[in-house]
């Protein structure tokens, strides 16, 4: 009996494995996959994928601080992910496993390693820039032409006013709203000195009011709706929004711009967890989405450029060729990319962001 009991006990930590080799826990962005990516995954692995959203950085790095996640897979910024990475929140790659790595852009690889030496701790995914979405009826009734496509739009009191009836959204995500803030005031976007943090700071308090709401996903469903008419958000996001405003027929008509003053322009890693429980599982997951094809779909679906050179093939003309997607040199010349916070000026712009969501 004890024999059997033991055989027992054996045979149900080999059944536990099994069942666990056979999981991959992935948390993503919302509205940031295409929608047959995952069962294409588990249909040639057959490995049972829970799917779960963010829709903040600052989200995700609450987790990930937290420990003991239970993901396989995350999709942090490159700038979070850095800091994180020294914070010994994520594994090394291993690269040897990705038999699709080779498909990158090596320019690309080399601009993320400024923030990832060597590549070590993260895969890009996607790239996004950082822009406004905005109703091109109702913006055009209320504005001069040549403020449309300005971060006037956003930061110049007189002009958001204006837009403040139609509804005016704002990313809540402290880094990505207080840097284009800082480069509007001509300074660096980067910049952790108090005294840029306080004009920063000063300047979205002066359009405080006119702003209807804080939220880094709502924005998609209430452009495309005819809810609010202008909202600073990810390229990717918007250009869905315009999608659903088309589909739905109701004559709302949505744009995006890379402001002519210049944007945020960023990378979204794949990443895997110190603890992960199935790390080879994600490794299969980050070396599928690595397939040109599957790249691609993700891309045609998301609207969201990819790194991956062996993908361009199978991206639609229409994507292909969108300046919203794939900045033209000219825009692309204007763009910055963020860099990870100290510690100490992080707190400092929790405290200043607080402030201004709060009028106070």
């Amino acid at each position: 009996m004890k024999k059997l009991t033991t055989l027992s006990s054996v045979l149900a930590l080999c059944a536990g494995a099994a069942a666990a080799d056979g999981i991959l826990n992935v948390y993503n962005w919302s509205d940031y996959i295409a929608e047959d990516t995952i069962a294409k995954f588990e249909a040639e692995t057959g490995i049972s994928v829970n799917y779960d959203v963010f829709d903040s950085n600052e989200v995700l790095e609450a987790k990930m601080l937290t420990g003991a996640s239970g993901y396989d897979v995350v999709v942090p910024s490159i700038e979070f992910m850095a800091r994180q990475a020294q914070a010994g929140v994520f594994a090394e790659i291993d690269k040897a496993a990705l038999s699709n790595y080779g498909n990158l852009d090596q320019g690309i690889l080399d601009i993320i390693a400024v923030n990832d030496p060597g590549n070590t701790h993260g895969v890009p995914y996607m790239m996004f820039t950082t822009g406004i979405g905005y109703n091109v009826k109702d913006v055009a009734a209320r504005i001069d032409a040549d403020k449309i496509g300005s971060w006037d739009m956003i930061f110049d009191p007189e002009t958001v006013a204006k837009l403040a009836d139609c509804g005016v959204a704002v990313l809540d995500s402290p880094s990505e709203i207080m840097a284009p803030a800082l480069n509007y005031l001509g300074l660096d976007p980067n910049s952790e000195d108090k005294g840029d943090l306080q004009k920063a700071t000063d300047l979205l308090m002066s359009v405080r009011a006119h702003i209807r709401y804080f939220h880094s996903s709502q924005y998609i469903n209430d452009l495309a709706n005819g809810d609010i008419c202008v909202a600073v958000g990810y390229s990717g996001d918007v250009l869905q929004a315009r999608d659903r405003a088309a589909e739905a027929g109701q004559g709302v008509e949505v744009a995006y711009a890379i402001p002519k003053e210049g944007g945020q322009v960023g990378f979204d890693m794949l990443a895997v967890p110190d603890d992960a429980p199935n790390p080879e599982n994600a490794l299969k997951f980050i070396n599928f989405i690595l397939q040109p094809q599957i790249a691609a779909d993700i891309t045609n679906y998301v609207y969201y450029a990819n790194p991956n050179t062996a993908a361009t093939e199978f991206v639609v003309p229409e994507v292909a060729g969108d300046p919203g997607i794939y900045p033209p040199a000219d825009v692309a010349a204007k763009l910055f990319s963020l860099k990870p916070h100290s510690p100490r000026f992080d707190r400092s712009l929790t405290r200043a962001w607080t402030a201004i969501k709060t009028g106070q």
